[in-house]
């Protein structure tokens, strides 16, 4: 059989296109902001994780050309060798403190980091119990590890307890959940899960992706929202997000750290993150310290989009962060509605199955702190306009 018959007979992206519904590589001509210019159209930007509105931020943009002008392009190594700066070391400090961990390590993307940490720390006798949404990358991260996987429901702890039962005492355990949950919008069942942690001597990791800059003390994330950075062992989190660059980092203690450092394959197999990533990374690190109301203003644009939506009749699932599913239902109706709000001038993301179950197709809305009511007004007509022409209204 030839290798490439699965290539051959992969048609559906072409269908879409013929069907002029294709929703994906929408080429950006302008700054990621809050509104952009997308194949020549204005677009309302609700379609980013750009949580803080820190990419367009003069800081964040004159930090990485000086760090270009300094230390050039790019370190041409990994970590390991010939890739690390004293900016590597000083990023790492400051999120360790900013996190309250003891360490910190980086890596280049967040992809790169969940597989990094979770390769590293768990093996062929080990078990990771994870939630069914949690990120693709720590599901990849979890096959390289080679543990036994045991999924639980969606913040069913009943059914993450079950699974726990089923670990023998003497292997190593490891509860990984997002914090915040990426298609959903919704938090963690982080006190349950610590509870139960410590009743069958497991480690907790959370996947802070979206709740960087979203949640927590000064945007601290989840372990902070719930008051327990204590008794979370590994928090993961990215640069591509509220921080506004790029790359990853996991914040542990001292001794977890220096284990991924000299273990980790993901880590010293990979160039490291080039220095005006760094310096960007820093600088918005640098902003959400001082500017704390950012994290407040984000929750109150979050919170105006969802009561705009449902004053209109739009059918929103409940969320808590700033990511608001719009329920679609079927694949086909979620493409023609993102091309509708396309030509209408509101970019947002579809998300279809099998990334979601069959039926339960949305569109994601994500927000930005630097959005205004205004536009907040506009986006929202625009969207109960388009799903009342597709009788997706709730009536």
């Amino acid at each position: 059989m030839d290798l490439f018959n699965k290539c051959k007979e992969f048609t559906i992206a072409d269908e879409l296109i013929e069907k002029g519904i294709y929703p994906y590589f929408h080429a950006l001509e302008t700054k990621q902001d809050t509104e952009v210019v997308m194949e020549g159209i204005n677009q309302i930007m609700l379609g980013s994780n750009n949580y803080l509105g820190l990419t367009i931020h003069p800081d964040v943009i004159e930090a990485g050309k000086e760090a270009i002008l300094k230390f050039g392009s790019g370190c041409s190594g990994s970590r390991f060798l010939n890739g690390t700066t004293k900016l590597h070391l000083e990023l790492e400090a400051e999120l360790a403190e900013f996190l309250h961990k003891d360490g910190c390590v980086t890596f280049g993307t967040g992809f790169q980091t969940n597989l990094g940490i979770i390769s590293c720390i768990a093996g062929r006798n080990d078990y990771i119990i994870g939630d069914k949404e949690n990120h693709a990358s720590i599901y990849d991260a979890c096959r390289l590890s080679y543990a036994k996987l045991l999924r639980y429901n969606h913040s069913d702890m009943e059914d993450l307890e079950r699974q726990l039962k089923l670990v023998p005492d003497t292997a190593g355990k490891l509860i990984v959940t997002d914090g915040v949950f990426s298609m959903g919008g919704d938090i963690c069942k982080l006190p349950e899960i610590v509870a139960l942690a410590k009743k069958y001597n497991a480690r907790v990791m959370v996947d802070d992706a979206h709740a960087l800059g979203v949640i927590g003390e000064g945007g601290r994330g989840t372990a902070s929202h719930f008051g327990l950075e204590n008794e979370v062992d590994i928090i993961m989190g990215t640069f591509s997000k509220s921080l506004a660059s790029l790359g990853g980092y996991m914040a542990a203690s001292k001794e977890v750290c220096n284990y991924v450092r000299h273990n980790s394959r993901p880590f010293i197999f990979a160039a490291s993150i080039p220095p005006a990533s760094v310096q960007c990374a820093r600088a918005a690190l640098k902003i959400l310290k001082a500017e704390p109301e950012r994290v407040n203003r984000l929750k109150e644009v979050a919170d105006y989009a969802r009561k705009q939506l449902r004053a209109k009749g739009v059918d929103i699932r409940d969320s808590e962060a700033p990511i608001i599913p719009i329920n679609t239902y079927d694949n086909e109706t979620t493409f023609i509605a993102c091309k509708k709000l396309f030509e209408n001038g509101v970019y947002v993301n579809s998300v279809v199955s099998p990334a979601v179950p069959v039926g339960q197709s949305i569109i994601r809305t994500s927000y930005m702190a630097t959005l205004t009511n205004e536009q907040l007004d506009r986006a929202t007509d625009i969207i109960a306009k388009v799903m009342g022409e597709l009788n997706l209204l709730v009536k």
